[in-house]
C-alpha cells in the first residue's frame, strides 16, 4: 500500500511540474543548452530531460529519491520527433490551409519553436501504476494547422492529434459517425479508407463548419462520402444516433483530459442506444488514467 501511495504522489508531482512548464514556459529550453550537453555524448532526449529537471529544482546527482524519480519518468517521457514523419502525413501533404477569418474564428498555421515542449501522445500507464505523460519536441521550427477563436488556439492538427487518432482511424469501417469536426483531420483520414462507406459529422460551431466547407472540404478527394450536420453532439446522440445505424463512432469534443472527463462519461451513457456500433473516444487512454 505504501508503494502505491508513493507512486500516486509521484504521478501527481510529475503532472504538476509539467502543467506549470507547458502552460507558462514551454519554450524555456534553447538549442545552445542542448548542444552543450549532447557534446558530452548524451542524446537530445536525455539533454532535454536534464535541463527540464534542473528547471524543476530536481537534484538528480546527489539526491537518490530525485534521481530515481527522474529515471522512473523522464526516460520514458521525452521524445525528439522527426518533422518529416508528420509533414509526410497524407493530410499535411494534400491539404493546404489558407489564412482566413470568419466571425470570431481564424484559420491559419501556428508553430512550435525549436525545442519547445508539447504533449505528443496519450499517457502511458505502467504495470506498477506510474502514469507517464508523453512530451515531444522538434529541433527546428514546426508549423501546424490551427483554428483560433477570439485569438486563442481552439483546434489544431499537431503530432498529438495525429498520434492519438491513429487507432480510431485504423479501426473505422462501414458507416462512420464522428462528433466534432475541427479541421477535418479525422474525417479526411477515414474518408481515404476503402472500407469506409460514408462519414456523418456532427458539429455545433457554424463558423467552423463554414471554414471547413469553403476552404478545406473541396480539397478532399472523397468529399462525396462526407455529410455534416449542425447540431449539439449530446442531443444528436440522444435523439438521432440509433436511427443512423452507424457501424463506428468516434467522439472528439474536448481540448484535453481536464475538460474531457465529464463529456466522455456523458457520451458513454448513450452507447447502449446503439449496441451494434463500435465506439471510440479521443485520448481515452489518458482520460481513463483519471477515473
Amino acid at each position: 500500500m505504501e508503494g502505491n501511495k508513493m507512486i500516486k504522489e509521484d504521478n501527481y508531482k510529475v503532472f504538476a511540474l509539467l502543467s506549470n512548464y507547458l502552460n507558462h514556459a514551454p519554450d524555456f529550453i534553447d538549442e545552445e543548452e542542448i548542444d552543450d550537453l549532447i557534446q558530452t555524448g548524451v542524446s537530445h532526449e536525455y539533454a532535454f530531460g536534464v535541463i527540464l529537471a534542473a528547471a524543476f529544482g530536481l537534484d538528480i546527482v546527489d539526491k537518490a529519491d530525485e534521481k530515481e524519480f527522474f529515471y522512473n519518468y523522464f526516460n520514458k517521457m521525452i521524445h525528439k520527433l522527426d518533422a518529416n514523419d508528420y509533414y509526410n502525413n497524407p493530410y499535411y501533404k494534400n491539404i493546404k490551409i489558407p489564412a482566413i477569418n470568419i466571425g470570431n474564428s481564424e484559420l491559419k498555421y501556428e508553430k512550435y519553436k525549436p525545442f519547445e515542449g508539447f504533449v505528443c501522445n496519450d499517457i502511458i500507464q505502467t504495470k506498477a501504476g506510474r502514469q507517464i505523460p508523453q512530451i515531444g519536441f522538434f529541433d527546428a521550427e514546426f508549423k501546424f494547422p490551427a483554428i483560433l477563436e477570439n485569438d486563442r488556439i481552439w483546434m489544431t492538427i499537431t503530432p498529438n492529434e495525429i498520434e492519438t487518432m491513429r487507432e480510431p482511424v485504423d479501426k473505422a469501417f462501414g458507416s462512420v459517425l464522428t462528433f466534432g469536426l475541427g479541421l477535418g483531420y479525422y474525417v479526411y483520414m477515414v474518408s481515404e479508407k476503402d472500407n469506409v462507406e460514408g462519414i456523418t459529422v456532427v458539429e455545433s460551431n457554424e463558423d467552423v463548419i463554414d471554414l471547413f466547407k469553403k476552404y478545406i472540404l473541396p480539397q478532399f478527394k472523397n468529399a462525396h462520402k462526407i455529410k455534416i450536420i449542425k447540431a449539439d453532439a449530446f442531443e444528436y446522440a440522444q435523439k438521432h444516433m440509433a436511427k443512423g445505424k452507424y457501424d463506428f463512432a468516434f467522439t472528439d469534443l474536448w481540448h484535453d483530459v481536464s475538460d474531457g472527463i465529464d463529456m466522455y462519461l456523458k457520451m458513454k451513457t448513450y452507447e447502449k442506444r446503439s449496441p451494434d456500433t463500435v465506439f471510440t473516444y479521443w485520448i481515452e487512454k489518458s482520460i481513463l488514467c483519471y477515473l
